[in-house]
């Protein structure tokens, strides 16, 4: 009964556009009112729910994406990449795939990445000749990538969620997986421009555009990723001093080597990545107050068990969560989804005694594809925003990148060691 009116409170207040945070924090008080527990629970468990050391990495990683964003980083990989792949159909559909990965190395937040990628190649592949809907479609598809692409900061909040989940093992696991599903989107994106003739329509020349004169400007932004995993790898520093050296590492690129950050840039970017990140850090501190009362209340084994109990077995009940998931994913971001339902999954997950690293990287996916699924996808609210589309207009094109890089989650799905060799090979 208990279990029943946690749930229902929290879905009729989101139901009434009460924020997810707000409303994970008072189901959960409401639950832990009527089962008689004592009230200070709820005070407690939100300062227990932050006081984490690798939580110390989401604003520092959230900065990080504001320093390479205002620094000119994501224009310059674009350029670059333009003059590797070169003009023709579909060329420059595939750049933005290709520049939201090399950016998912750097800041880990698909929408973030969205607004960057999308403001940067919106009117050049206008000008291509792609279709706004077209253009909204790849960049929400290829900002998806970022939340498996390390650093991560879904897998930041899973790893300190699951015990016996590392965050350097997580990183090294959604690697592959990470690069699979840009790959993947290309594909689609690829045969949809050679069949309706996207792209193409211009030509780009001078030495601004060579290889070499690209490459020269992109350098810096190229090797933000190798600074960022390298240093963890090597061991110099953990991925939570890797969130404060990636934001030294773009402030020197902005300040010394491109020159296009100000003081008052400075000031407006510590601004917004306090914003977000105490958006973040709220939803994680009230949503704490829920986890505890679906666990201590006896809440979670019960619906493990009926889930297990379908008789499905792995590979059914797999399928099952992937359809749930990508669900849910339509409708919220990674990060509330595993603060409301990891308590239910790790122990469904457990029962099969599935590998909790590869299962992270799983669900990952699937809350990935969830974030440019229509109807409410984060990703593709952006960037049809930025292309000037309803999100409607956008459905004949992204449901093939759908299709993508749900066959490239179930090619991981299928083949564990596709992200479970990285970290055994690094010894994570």
């Amino acid at each position: 009964m208990t279990g029943l009116v946690l749930f229902a409170a929290f879905f009729v207040m989101l139901a009434a556009a009460i924020p997810v945070g707000i409303s994970l924090g008072l189901a959960g008080t409401l639950a832990i009112v009527i089962a008689g527990q004592s009230i200070l629970a709820v005070p407690t468990n939100v300062y227990a729910g932050i006081a984490k050391y690798p939580l110390i990495a989401i604003p520092m990683f959230v900065l990080v994406g504001s320093v390479f964003d205002r620094t000119g980083v994501a224009l310059r990989l674009v350029r670059f990449a333009t003059a590797l792949v070169g003009a023709g159909r579909g060329a420059l559909a595939t750049v933005s795939v290709l520049v939201a990965m090399v950016i998912g190395g750097i800041s880990g937040s698909g929408p973030a990445t969205s607004a960057a990628v999308g403001q940067v190649v919106t009117d050049s592949m206008v000008k291509d000749g792609y279709p706004r809907a077209f253009i909204a479609s790849t960049v929400g598809a290829a900002a998806a990538t970022d939340i498996l692409i390390p650093p991560s900061i879904a897998f930041i909040i899973y790893a300190v969620m699951v015990p016996g989940v590392s965050v350097p093992a997580i990183f090294a696991a959604g690697m592959i997986p990470g690069i699979l599903a840009g790959l993947a989107i290309i594909v689609p994106i690829l045969v949809i421009s050679w069949i309706k003739d996207f792209g193409g329509k211009t030509r780009q020349t001078g030495d601004a555009l060579t290889v070499w004169g690209t490459f020269k400007e992109a350098f810096w932004g190229l090797m933000a990723p190798v600074v960022i995993l390298g240093g963890m790898r090597s061991g110099a520093f953990t991925p939570t001093e890797a969130a404060v050296i990636a934001v030294a590492y773009g402030l020197f690129i902005g300040f010394f080597i491109y020159r296009t950050l100000t003081l008052r840039d400075v000031y407006e970017m510590l601004v917004e990545a306090g914003e977000l990140s105490a958006v973040i850090l709220i939803v994680v501190a009230l949503a704490s107050v829920f986890a505890w009362s679906i666990s201590t209340l006896g809440i979670v084994q019960p619906i493990a068990d009926a889930i297990v109990g379908l008789g499905l077995g792995a590979t059914g009940t797999l399928a099952l969560l992937v359809i749930l998931l990508i669900i849910v994913g339509m409708f919220l971001d990674g990060i509330s989804i595993y603060l409301i339902l990891l308590p239910i999954l790790i122990p469904i997950a457990n029962s099969f005694s599935w590998d909790l690293v590869w299962f992270g990287v799983i669900l990952t996916m699937m809350i990935a594809i969830g974030q440019f699924t229509p109807p409410v996808a984060v990703n593709l609210m952006v960037s049809c925003k930025i292309a000037r589309v309803p999100m409607e207009a956008t459905v004949p094109w992204v449901i093939w990148m759908v299709l993508a890089m749900t066959a490239a989650m179930a090619m991981v799905a299928m083949v564990p060691d596709l992200a479970l060799w990285l970290p055994r090979t690094l010894g994570y």
